[in-house]
């Protein structure tokens, strides 16, 4: 994605989602219609922040090229330049992962 397109406002966050492994431990094949959507995903872009009661900028813990756990139901889907992505607010990001 190309950063200078689109910025995110304020807390929110633009997030890929990385695709689930398509075998089971076992060496199952799951099909396209069976697969859940992941709960996981890179970090693209993220806002400067938000603003405390005083209007003091709180700036987001993350950063682009993070790895992140959200919520199943988290964000707003959009597409841009034909990419799947989603804008969900810092809140929704329930972690990093190492």
């Amino acid at each position: 994605m190309a950063k200078s397109k689109f910025r995110p406002l304020h807390d929110r966050v633009v997030v890929k989602r990385i695709d689930a492994e398509e075998k089971t431990k076992g060496g199952i094949i799951i099909p396209d219609t069976a697969k859940e959507k992941p709960s996981q995903g890179e970090v693209v872009a993220v806002g400067p922040g938000g603003r405390d009661e005083t209007g003091k900028l709180i700036p987001i813990d993350l950063k682009a090229g993070d790895r992140v756990l959200f919520g199943k139901w988290s964000g707003t889907e959009v597409k841009i330049d034909n990419e799947e992505l989603l804008i969900m607010k810092e809140s929704d990001i329930m972690g990093v992962l190492a």
